[in-house]
């Protein structure tokens, strides 16, 4: 069977860490969502995946080349415009055998796991099959009603609660899908929508058939929403792989994966779940607490104290520090005595409109440079390539090339 696997967006609202990388490319346990998406298509041997790319697409074609090392077989198709789901799908149609039974639609911006797919694969019938999750508060998403298995009506995004069933944005399509993706409108913010073509099918009387998951689908709408991702996923390690040095004297309990050529030095205190990626130098000293994730070639200065966070690859951290329910993008140096505040229940400004967090320390974009003694107020979004002196209080959103004297 083939999948096609959505990868074309942006993901604006995860702004600032999706300026220099697509929103599939972020890092949940240290690997892009779209790895996580790719190795439950393969656990399913779901092997030949067409890749529909578009924003920042070298990165995700330089990480992931032919698919091999992944377990599939990867071909990349652009959407050189982001015009909608069901254009994106469109795009796949010489790709796509008319002769074959069916082909799965997957987003490549939601974390899932095997099962995932299972579920939908097992419960499979019709004309299509929409994969569908409970959620008890299903605000903000796409909704389905049903009789039975059949869906009776989708709904995007409703002002008021119609159902608990949300569209997980995973499909099972026969090929004939494409003609009926041509006859599919343009919505009024431009775009042509899988849900209508899927309403189209449904008006015409066809069979469109809902399947049921309580496996993991986690979306994360925001950049901080991957910080609720990150323990899941962490909590799932089915074993730790220890590869680099412990040095005598460090601490390590619970589920704890080690990279190759990192070092844990003497007096440092480690509680997972947390990943470590390769090439890293912990402590001595240094504090990690659970829910903490740490990508490559990593440095991390003495009586420093990370805790439910994610750390991109390339980062120095000065001594002394303390970060808290923070991500801090790629090649980041930050000084000594560098704290993040951190709250609940804040209101966060992104390009002009406010949007709520239920506790966020801060959020760094990539290339950002930060001197010591640098406190950060809960909240704060400090843009890419920014430079702040030494002794700085920052109780404002940063632009992007911001320098702060």
């Amino acid at each position: 069977m083939k999948a096609v696997v959505l990868a074309a967006g942006e993901g604006r609202r995860c702004r600032p860490l999706t300026l220099t990388r697509s929103k599939v490319m972020l890092p949940v346990a240290n690997k892009p969502i779209l790895e996580h998406v790719i190795n439950a298509l393969a656990k399913n041997d779901v092997q030949d995946v067409i890749l529909i790319v578009g924003y920042e697409k070298e990165r995700v074609m330089d990480y992931f080349g032919d698919g091999g090392e992944f377990g599939v077989k990867i071909r990349y198709i652009e959407q050189k415009a982001q015009i909608g789901t069901a254009h994106a799908i469109l795009k796949a149609r010489d790709s796509i055998d008319p002769e074959d039974e069916a082909f799965l639609v997957v987003n490549g911006d939601n974390i899932i796991e095997p099962d995932t797919i299972r579920d939908l694969l097992k419960s499979s019938g019709g004309d299509a099959t929409v994969l569908a999750c409970k959620k008890e508060n299903a605000t903000g998403y796409g909704v389905i009603v049903v009789d039975g298995q059949r869906i009776k009506k989708i709904v995007e995004k409703p002002p008021h609660m119609v159902s608990h069933l949300i569209n997980t944005g995973i499909y099972l399509f026969r090929p004939q899908i494409f003609e009926i993706i041509e006859r599919t409108p343009l919505t009024h913010t431009g775009e042509y929508a899988i849900t209508d073509t899927l309403q189209i099918m449904i008006d015409e009387g066809m069979r469109v058939m809902m399947a049921n998951t309580f496996s993991d689908w986690l979306d994360a709408p925001y950049s901080w929403d991957l910080l609720k991702a990150n323990p899941i996923v962490l909590g799932e390690f089915e074993q730790d792989l220890q590869k680099g040095t412990i040095e005598e004297g460090a601490v390590v309990k619970g589920s704890v994966s080690i990279g190759s050529n990192t070092t844990i030095r003497s007096g440092c205190y480690i509680v997972g779940p947390v990943v470590i990626g390769d090439n890293c130098d912990i402590g001595p000293n240094a504090v990690i607490l659970p829910s903490t994730s740490i990508g490559n070639n990593i440095s991390i200065a003495s009586f420093t104290q990370i805790q439910n966070s994610i750390i991109m690859s390339d980062v120095r951290i000065g001594t002394h520090s303390l970060i808290s329910n923070s991500v801090i993008g790629s090649n980041i140096t930050i000084g000594s005595h560098f704290v993040t505040e951190e709250k609940e229940k804040l209101m966060i400004e992104i390009e002009g409109s406010l949007h709520f967090s239920d506790k966020l320390g801060t959020i760094i974009g990539d290339d950002t440079e930060i001197g010591s003694n640098v406190l950060v107020r809960a909240g704060i979004m400090i843009y890419p390539n920014c430079r702040i002196n030494s002794g700085k209080i920052l109780t404002e959103a940063l632009a992007q090339n911001s320098l702060v004297i």
